[in-house]
C-alpha cells in the first residue's frame, strides 16, 4: 500500500515544511508584514489541531496516509479537518485506508499535473460510523478512470458532484461489531 517512510525520512520531511513555514514567516517579518506573518501562525496552528484530532481518531493507518500525502502526491495539495465527536465508533482502519490510498492514486493519474488541484477531506465520527467527505477541485482530465474507480460498490458512497473541476463525494464506513478488527 505505497511506500514504507522509516523515521527519518519522516523527520527530514517534517523538518524540511517546518522550514518553509518558519521562512514564511520570517520572510512576512522582513517585509514588515505582521498581519500577514499572525495570518501564517494561525494557519500553523489550526492544520496542527487537525494533525491531532486526526491522530486521536484511533486510525493509525488512516492518519499515517494523511500526515505523508502531501509527499508523496505532488499532483493534488491535501487538507484535511476532523470533526470531533468524543462517543465516536470504531471502524475498519484498513479497509478505508486502503480505499483512500486508491483513491489517491487513481486521482493522481487522472488530474492535470502542475496545476491548481487541492482535495479536501472532512471526517465526520457519529455514533454508528464516520462519513468522510472528499471534495476536489482542479482539472480532470480522465474522467473515465475516476469513473471506473468510483463504480465499485464494496463501499457505501455516494457521488454529490462530478465536472471536470470538481468531484464531491461522501464515504461512509460503519462502525466495527464487537470491536473486531
Amino acid at each position: 500500500m505505497g511506500k514504507e517512510w522509516d523515521i527519518v525520512e519522516v523527520l527530514r520531511h517534517s523538518r524540511h515544511d517546518w522550514l518553509n513555514k518558519l521562512q514564511l514567516i520570517k520572510g512576512n517579518l522582513d517585509l514588515n508584514r505582521i498581519d500577514r506573518a499572525k495570518q501564517v501562525i494561525d494557519e500553523i496552528v489550526i492544520e496542527t489541531q487537525h494533525e491531532t484530532k486526526l491522530s486521536n481518531l484511533h486510525m493509525p493507518l488512516f492518519a499515517a496516509l494523511l500526515l505523508k500525502s502531501n509527499w508523496e502526491n505532488p499532483s493534488f495539495k491535501l487538507e484535511y479537518e476532523v470533526m470531533f465527536d468524543p462517543d465516536a465508533s470504531k471502524i475498519n482502519d484498513l479497509a478505508v485506508t486502503k480505499w483512500t490510498h486508491a483513491f489517491f492514486g487513481n486521482l493522481n493519474q487522472a488530474i492535470e499535473p502542475f496545476q491548481e488541484n487541492n482535495l479536501s477531506i472532512t471526517i465526520e465520527p457519529q455514533s454508528d460510523g464516520v462519513r468522510f467527505f472528499f471534495d476536489f477541485s482542479g482539472i480532470i482530465t480522465n474522467r473515465e478512470l475516476i469513473e471506473g474507480f468510483l463504480s465499485d460498490k464494496t463501499f457505501d458512497l455516494s457521488i454529490k458532484e462530478f465536472t471536470e473541476t470538481e468531484l464531491s463525494l461522501e464515504l461512509f464506513m460503519p462502525m466495527l461489531k464487537n470491536n473486531s478488527v
